[in-house]
């Protein structure tokens, strides 16, 4: 059998061809040796459709170099390209088009409106989602306002923090305090309005992509940063989601969002959980509970959208132990794993990847064996 060939998709982060993940495609290639597999990078823009061949980015770990060689289609496609404005999107789109037919290790998801409507259609799930509803206008804010003391505004497509804002009802019902990041994740000087105000202050917001209103969930640290927990899980060697592990994420203060790419920083699971909810046993049902969601809802988004090798879950959790799921990536970064230190969880959050894509290349060559004409 030859050595399995996976190319990494992804896409130029600006006009220097700049690689948001270079580092761990790094590690990927080296670790894909390993495993027995050979791995290198690309982009749509590195395609050239008449010879049929790739100006790929490759990795020489002996040397310690990035270079480039014109490499055939791979045996397989690790899609690794996030939502970005502009041409080298609609490149991705042209490609993932053209070339369907390709064995993928994950195809794209939806966005968080299609994705939170699928997922509440489940009692299972449904139970685990905070109220949520599309934004068509201030009078969707004002509903919400009234049922919840908090809500978030967040665009359906946004990733990182971005556009994100935070709306609190104060005891004085004429009041609001507003929080938020803008698009280039830069936090926004937090204010108190009156009421009258807040058409005016949304419509400021210039909302050209469409919206989600969601209730707020209570998880201030007594020192008034907020948190969640990133979650992965992920196919292993024999092709069954498993936990690869859970983080907790810390944001950075005066933040409404923990992301680590908006300032915040990652801490172990238990070192949030222990001193968030006293006690242990719940601490245990909590996390018990929280891997079985995160399995259910990677196989059932599978069965919806087709093949998936990976997914984050950003979790929320109140004090008494109840887990929100306020997001979904298809696309998740490995960084929190790193940042707690522990170096067994981050490499496997690199490898299994790698280990599925050996996996099912070896599933696919005995299937053209089986059903190969005699």
């Amino acid at each position: 059998m030859p050595i399995p060939v996976l190319g990494i998709l992804t896409l130029y982060m600006n006009e220097q061809k700049h690689l948001e993940e270079k580092p761990v495609y790094q590690k990927m290639i080296i670790e894909g040796r390993k495993v027995g597999l050979d791995v290198f990078v690309f982009t749509p823009m590195d395609v050239n459709e008449s010879k049929q061949k790739i100006y790929a980015l490759e990795y020489d770990a002996k040397k310690g170099t990035w270079g480039r060689s014109w490499r055939s289609f791979p045996h397989m496609i690790y899609d690794r390209c996030r939502i970005q404005k502009g041409y080298r999107f609609t490149q991705l789109l042209e490609f993932r088009r053209r070339y369907s037919h390709l064995l993928f290790l994950n195809r794209p998801l939806r966005n968080k409106w299609t994705i939170y409507e699928v997922l509440s259609r489940k009692t299972e799930f449904k139970k685990y989602l905070p109220e949520t509803h599309l934004y068509h206008g201030l009078t969707d804010a004002h509903q919400m306002l009234k049922r919840r003391p908090v809500i978030f505004l967040k665009p359906i497509n946004g990733t990182g923090g971005r556009g994100i804002l935070r709306i609190e009802r104060l005891r004085e019902n004429s009041q609001y305090y507003i929080q938020g990041r803008n698009q280039q994740r830069k936090i926004i000087s937090p204010q108190k309005i009156h009421a009258s105000r807040l058409g005016a202050v949304l419509h400021s917001w210039n909302m050209k992509d469409r919206y989600l209103v969601q209730e707020g969930i209570p998880i201030d640290l007594p020192d008034g940063r907020v948190h969640d927990y990133r979650m992965l899980v992920q196919k292993n060697k024999e092709g069954i989601w498993q936990l690869t592990g859970i983080a907790g994420r810390v944001g950075a203060p005066r933040s409404i969002t923990s992301n680590l790419h908006g300032g915040g920083h990652a801490v172990t699971m238990n070192s949030i959980l222990d001193k968030w909810i006293d006690d242990a046993e719940n601490r245990q049902k909590v996390e018990k509970r929280a891997e079985k969601l995160g399995l259910g809802v990677a196989a059932f988004l599978e069965g919806q959208y087709g093949a998936l090798c990976e997914l984050a879950l950003d979790l929320a959790i109140n004090k008494k132990g109840h887990i929100y799921l306020l997001e979904v990536n298809p696309k998740p970064a490995r960084e929190v794993f790193s940042q707690i230190g522990d170096a067994d969880m981050y490499r496997q959050a690199i490898v299994r990847p790698l280990e599925y894509a050996v996996w099912l290349y070896g599933q696919r060559e005995e299937s053209k064996k089986t059903n190969k004409p005699q």
